[in-house]
């Protein structure tokens, strides 16, 4: 690595404070985001949801698992290879120790996928991961929440734009039939209710991201977009650096 700028550490400090009263501006910022996004009002969800797990079929409110609040991270599936999207993959290799929101939090973190259950299990053996993973196959759940499109089930909607607003951003890859996006969506259950709270989507969704958390503190940064990242168990192999979106 060559380093291409060197400072006596007076004006390194220099530069240092400036940047601090920058960071501590968006920090506020930040937490007063974070404040406007704990008020919004929330959305009964009425249609009773089924999904397919361990255990079997299981309703919406059994993702809670006992708890107030269910965060839902939408995985892609790439179909055509028949294999979990490797930026989804890397975004859940980032997901916390789930100890620390079930016993900590009142919350629950889970997975769910458009694939079916035995490849989604297969899968979440294959790299490891302990967070719930669920199958949302043959249900209308991604396509109610926005992360799957499909003209004849639902309007074509991502990012919260439509058809023509996707079309004319060029981000035509999620208005074919059968198009996955990721994101994430927030739940909370009052008594057996569920509740609608919170989606995003897209870079959005980069908050699961925490090992570009500690990168952003390097010179070198990020140093890969999303989809640049390979499924951890294939550093070094000769496809480890394919792109997929």
């Amino acid at each position: 690595m060559k380093i291409s700028r060197i400072a006596s550490r007076q004006e390194w400090l220099a530069a240092r404070l400036d940047l601090l009263d920058k960071e501590k501006a968006a920090s506020r910022q930040m937490a007063a985001l974070a404040e406007q996004r704990r008020a919004l009002p929330a959305v009964p969800v009425e249609k009773d949801y089924v999904f397919d797990g361990p255990d079997g079929t299981v309703r919406l409110i059994d993702l809670f698992e006992g708890r107030s609040q269910l965060i839902v991270y939408h995985f892609m599936w790439l179909h055509d290879i028949d294999e979990g999207c490797p930026s989804c993959s890397f975004a859940a290799d980032n997901m916390p120790n789930p100890i620390h929101l079930n016993e900590g939090a009142d919350t629950t973190l889970a997975l769910v996928s458009r694939a079916p259950y035995p490849r989604l299990s297969q899968f979440k053996s294959r790299l490891g991961w302990q967070l719930p993973f669920y199958s949302s196959h043959g249900s209308d759940f991604n396509y109610d929440f926005h992360v799957s499109n499909d003209e004849s089930i639902a309007p074509i909607e991502y990012n919260y734009k439509d058809k023509d607003t996707l079309l004319r951003e060029r981000l035509d890859y999620m208005t074919a039939n059968g198009a996955d996006g990721q994101g994430v969506s927030v739940f909370a259950q009052d008594e057996g209710r569920v509740f609608h709270t919170y989606s995003t989507y897209g870079v959005g969704a980069d908050v699961m991201l925490s090992t570009y958390r500690f990168l952003d503190l390097t010179p070198l940064g990020r140093q890969r977009y999303i989809n640049e990242w390979p499924w951890h168990d294939m550093y070094g192999a000769s496809d480890a650096h394919a792109h997929h979106h």
